[in-house]
């Protein structure tokens, strides 16, 4: 393929790509077409019968792809995703990527479509940011129906006995609306409901989602849909989805969307694309029932985890790998020089904005000063004994003593790195990244969890807030507190920890940058997603439904003359 000399707009890239029949794609990972549900020529939903069929055949190499804390705009984990699993064809190795699906709330908002981008991304990029096969339909319908049956409770007369106040179950939908933050309900005549205060999260944000990425078969779905915890009675003991009879119909409308979506990248190497819960207060990874058809179909399998290794790669370790239990055996961290030079302090980066000039100047200075924000990732991977390696994803305004500087951090930290061009090259701009990580991979694997199961809660909290964070000590709220004590009793004890903090820094406070030390982190409330498996605590502010910006991508999104699509990034 050759590449022009200035990459031309994601959604004109993915147009020219020449998409291969998606029952060739599955064959090429084994997968006979009995185990397809085909969505029109270019995608499909593959049958979980595919699971038990495939089990057999040799498992590939595991390899996560997480980062170093980012910046507002990204650092570009899809794009390293989709470029790595492009490149192995390059060295003769067949791979699988699996990636999260994109909501529509970020599409239309100001963060862009979540399917790569240049010439590593998913195609057709259009359909996997608008709707793709309704997962996240799906996903809000069967959320909603669980709200509307607890209100329907409460009208009925509430023989359970459901405090209305304790109720933690809102409603959701995929779209940014900050006027729906906070709502009330049941306004109007009586025969329209008791009225009581809620709110709207977005899709991503929901517990089902969560859930959808955890199952790993529609009878653990049912079960998970059973656990969840909506409320409690009036002497504080717990009400559940099963409590008021809503898991079932919650199943039944999420039965075609557990099953993971197949679709092929630009250079035709397998993608499954398949959930999307929120980074923030999930464990932000995609579907495990994705990962257990993809570990079976070629050489490696690659996917990636939400924010940095603080974050996504630790649920991924602690909460995804519990759950599947997969074992990695490699992890990229990817790094772009402008995150470096912001994690100097000396910068400050804006969504929605141009980047300072001073940026983009030429100063291995700032990349050195911001390096210790690189050094405490690749930390944080080795401290669940995983090889990892760095992944500089390279820009046009990025210089050459730039990108030695990040070389001789990598080399001081005794890890292997590659400088990438798979935005403007594809495949062929990642091979020395896959080849580092299948050097890595080969290594002898050490793969454990940071906590065991039987640790309290507190103590899970306190280990990855004083060994991945950086934190000195943890400070919890009398409610936080309150909150574990009673989470302890119910049996819940034993579950992992997801901790709801920002992605912007490795502290609980966006506006430390690089790796800040000797500061405490304040636990403010505590939360329970007992369905997904999980309990989350809060340290700061979580916004789980956003708002659209000054100039949403919205305003720019049309359809033209032909009826085609323009403005999607």
């Amino acid at each position: 393929m050759k590449f022009p000399t200035k990459v031309p707009s994601n959604l004109e890239v993915a147009r020219k790509a020449k998409l291969m029949p998606i029952e060739e794609i599955a064959e090429s990972m084994g997968i006979e077409e009995h185990l397809l549900d085909p969505y029109g020529k270019s995608v499909a939903k593959i049958k979980l019968d595919a699971i038990e069929e495939l089990a057999n055949r040799p498992k590939a190499k595991y390899v996560v792809v997480s980062a170093i804390t980012p910046t507002p705009l990204g650092e570009g984990k899809t794009t390293t995703t989709v470029g790595l699993g492009q490149a192995f064809k390059h060295i003769g190795k067949r791979a699988t990527v699996a990636v999260r699906q994109a909501s529509m709330g970020p599409a239309f908002g100001i963060k862009g479509g979540a399917a790569g981008g240049g010439y590593s991304q998913i195609v057709p990029m259009d359909r996997l940011n608008l709707h793709l096969t309704g997962d996240l339909h799906a996903v809000t319908e069967a959320h909603n129906m669980l709200s509307a049956m607890i209100d329907n409770h409460l009208y009925q007369g509430n023989s359970l006995d459901i405090d209305p106040h304790s109720i933690t179950w809102r409603r959701v939908m995929d779209v940014n609306d900050r006027a729906l933050r906070n709502i009330v309900v049941g306004l109007g005549s009586r025969v329209d409901g008791i009225p009581r205060q809620s709110g709207f999260d977005i899709t991503a944000a929901s517990e089902v989602m969560a859930i959808l990425a955890l199952a790993t078969s529609i009878q653990d779905m049912r079960k998970r849909f059973g656990r969840i915890v909506i409320a409690s009675n009036r002497d504080g003991d717990p009400i559940t989805a099963e409590d008021v009879k809503g898991a079932g119909a919650m199943t039944v409308i999420m039965r075609e969307a557990i099953k993971p979506n197949l679709m092929q990248t630009i250079e035709n190497t397998p993608a499954l694309v398949h959930a999307g819960p929120f980074g923030n207060i999930a464990h932000g990874n995609s579907s495990i029932v994705a990962d257990l058809i993809g570990i079976h179909s070629g050489d490696f399998l690659v996917t990636e985890a939400g924010f940095g290794a603080d974050m996504g790669a630790e649920r991924f370790f602690n909460i995804k790998c519990r759950n599947s239990g997969l074992k990695p055996d490699a992890a990229v961290v990817v790094a772009t020089v402008r995150a470096l030079k912001a994690h100097s302090g000396r910068h400050k980066i804006v969504a929605g904005r141009d980047l300072p000039p001073e940026l983009l100047e030429e100063n291995p200075d700032d990349v050195y000063a911001g390096a210790a924000n690189l050094k405490k990732q690749i930390e944080n991977i080795r401290l669940h004994g995983v090889s990892p390696v760095v992944a500089v994803n390279s820009f046009p305004t990025d210089y050459p003593s730039e990108h030695a500087a990040i070389r001789e951090v990598a080399k001081e930290m005794g890890a292997r790195i590659a400088i990438c061009n798979h935005f403007s090259e594809g495949g062929a701009g990642a091979v020395e990244l896959a080849e580092a990580v299948a050097e890595a991979a080969e290594e002898p694997s050490d793969f454990h969890f940071l906590y065991p199961d039987e640790a309290s809660l507190k103590e899970k909290i306190e280990t990855i807030a004083t060994k991945l964070y950086g934190a000195k000590d943890v400070e919890y709220d009398h409610i936080a507190s309150q909150a574990l004590e009673s989470y302890e009793k119910a049996g819940f004890g034993n579950l992992p920890v997801c901790i709801a903090k920002s992605h912007l820094s490795l502290s609980s406070d966006p506006s430390l940058k690089g790796a800040p030390t000797g500061w405490v982190m304040p636990v403010r409330q505590v939360r329970a997603s007992v369905g997904a498996g999980f309990i989350y605590p809060i340290c700061g502010e979580m916004r789980t439904m956003p708002g659209l910006s000054a100039s949403p991508a919205a305003e720019k999104i049309d359809i033209d003359e032909n009826g085609e699509i323009v403005g999607l990034f």
